[in-house]
């Protein structure tokens, strides 16, 4: 077996790329260092925040950090990277959506569900759905959709809004940036792989 399709078989992600031993110390602090790196860049993503008329929820650049952290690192380490932002956030480190903190907050429900959502397109990405075009664009579109399957619910409940009001404002104006995002996914992740396979 070349190389290559070693490289490109599905059961990796993109960080077990990465050298380092498997064993031992070197490789607990790789994947520390993934982990942390993986909370810390979702917190930056999430600073990048646009406020949307009549809903409590920004649009941020943290749901596609959070899933392209969940792609690159697989499920166990992505969840660990979200659980860490979560955490974080909620003991006081300014880095939710626009400099929040804490969990008294209508958009909390969508941290939660960044974590489910890296667990899943990690587990996805295992076996192989970011490898190409559609498939890369479809993970992330299921990632999306677990992430307003949590957050959405709990606006609602939060707020007091009816589903139906809580759809309007925390569902229908992120569905182009959702797009978009995907759109992204699909040219990166897959471009990696080619990279990679080099």
């Amino acid at each position: 077996m070349s190389t290559a399709a070693a490289v490109a078989r599905p059961g990796k992600v993109l960080a077990d790329l990465l050298p380092a031993s498997r064993t031992g110390s070197a490789a607990v602090a790789r994947n520390a260092a993934l982990v942390i790196g993986g909370a810390a860049l979702t917190g930056i993503a999430a600073q990048i925040a646009i406020p949307v008329p009549g809903s409590p929820v920004p649009v941020t650049g943290q749901t596609f950090a959070a899933l392209l952290v969940g792609t690159a690192l697989g499920t166990r380490r992505g969840f660990l990277s979200l659980a860490l932002y979560a955490l974080a956030g909620m003991a006081g480190v300014p880095w939710f959506a626009g400099g929040g903190s804490g969990y008294a907050m209508a958009s909390f429900g969508y941290v939660i569900g960044l974590m489910l959502a890296a667990a899943a397109v990690g587990a996805l990405a295992r076996r192989g759905a970011d490898r190409s075009v559609l498939r890369t664009a479809g993970t992330f579109l299921l990632g999306e959709a677990i992430v307003y399957a949590v957050g959405v619910p709990y606006l609602a409940l939060s707020t007091g809004m009816g589903l139906s009001a809580a759809i309007a404002a925390g569902l229908t104006p992120f569905l182009l940036g959702d797009v978009l995002k995907a759109a992204l996914a699909m040219g990166a992740l897959p471009t990696a792989w080619k990279f990679a396979n080099k």
